[in-house]
């Protein structure tokens, strides 16, 4: 924005001019919600600040379409309400005046720091007021029609791979439910075609090795070098989340540990052993890293196929098994002496592969649409910057 101007940084070609200075009031008409409950069931939807609650017989609003605020709590999530609604109690919906358009309206309400307006020393309120008195900016109704059809069309992509990876989610829920046995059984409700039999269990510490990592000193941390994943990175990177906040080791400590004590290599698991428990990190490349010593429990000579030991331990029974493992009364970790008794569940060989990599081809898609989402979030952030005064 150029304050000078009060014209956006990026605007659609054949646009000019000054955007106007108002106050909110100029641009919607705040109107409270009411209690639904002397109503009758219909087809009307009645929404909160969370979203669609139920439907009823009757609509505040039968032909204006709006934008529902939270009075009281949620605050800070606008959304568009579609006529004929109903709204509670507890959620203002802001119908905007005529020349000025639905959806740029409603981005103008997702850049509000919402929460900077909250009038309340304990639950998040808002009053009319507060709203009406908002400083705003708009332009003429053709750009605004202009904006605002663009950003319902970065929401209805972002939508889409939401929805794509809410399903995703779904499926592999269902599959870790259905394709691996229950307590107590010795075969899974579905299994590829040409399995059958009962499958086999072992105790823990006769499929693999059970080990930690050699101390690092505090002292020995650096500004740059080979990281260093405390339980917390490990519990991200088992969720393809991004990390902050890294530790680092010199490169030269990192090869003196690798020489006399050993290294994560690919294949091997690591399990988080105190705090949040038994999140699970399968190493996949060869990208130099170290670890806290009490913090992981390090699986290595792994005897089985590992990525379908990785989705075992981290999920279902398998995840039940290594939680009912944990030691302490007060703040209970895991430790290599009970965690070698757990019993771990399995098939043959070539099922092992089957279900390991099924899993590894869902979590690729999962990570995939996360990635997507985040970017497609960042553009409608960067947008909502450069496009609005």
């Amino acid at each position: 924005m150029s304050a000078e101007n009060n014209v956006p940084a990026i605007r659609f070609k054949g646009f000019s001019g000054e955007w106007r200075d108002n106050k909110l009031h100029q641009v919607v008409d705040v109107k409270s919600g009411r209690d639904y409950k002397h109503l009758s069931i219909g087809n009307i939807p009645v929404f909160g600040t969370g979203g669609y609650m139920l439907s009823v017989n009757e609509a505040l609003s039968y032909d204006e379409d709006a934008i529902g605020i939270g009075r009281k709590g949620t605050i800070d999530k606008p959304y568009v309400l579609k006529a004929p609604f109903w709204t509670v109690d507890t959620l203002f919906y802001a119908v905007p005046y005529t020349k000025n358009n639905l959806n740029f309206v409603y981005a103008i309400f997702q850049k509000i720091n919402w929460r900077q307006k909250d009038e309340s020393t304990g639950v998040p309120s808002l009053s009319k007021v507060a709203i009406n008195n908002i400083s705003v900016f708009t332009t003429g109704e053709t750009e605004q029609t202009k904006i605002g059809n663009y950003f319902q069309q970065l929401d209805t992509l972002i939508e889409q791979h939401q929805q794509k990876h809410n399903k995703l989610l779904n499926l592999k829920k269902a599959l870790l439910e259905k394709m691996f046995p229950k307590q107590g059984a010795t075969v899974p409700e579905i299994r590829f075609k040409k399995f059958s039999g009962k499958w086999e269990e072992k105790k823990l510490d006769k499929l693999l090795k059970l080990g930690s990592s050699k101390r690092v000193h505090r002292e020995d941390y650096v500004s740059s070098g080979v990281p260093f994943f405390r339980g917390l990175e490990i519990s991200k990177l088992g969720k393809f989340t991004k990390l902050d906040g890294i530790l680092y080791i010199s490169k030269e400590s990192y090869i003196q540990l690798k020489e006399s004590f050993g290294v994560p290599q690919v294949g091997d698991i690591l399990i988080t052993a105190v705090g949040t428990l038994g999140n699970s990190f399968l190493v996949t490349n060869t990208k130099p890293f170290y670890f806290k010593d009490g913090n992981l429990i390090w699986l290595s000579e792994i005897k089985i196929n590992n990525e379908y030991l990785n989705i075992y331990i981290g999920n279902g029974v398998g995840r039940q098994r290594i939680l009912n493992s944990a030691a302490g009364s007060n703040q209970k970790a895991l430790t290599m002496v009970n965690l070698k008794n757990v019993l771990v569940i399995f098939p043959c060989g070539k099922e092992q592969t089957k279900i390991g990599n099924l899993f590894k081809q869902l979590d690729t898609l999962i990570t995939q649409h996360q990635a997507q989402l985040k970017k497609l979030n960042n553009i409608k952030q960067a947008c909502l910057e450069k496009m609005f005064v």
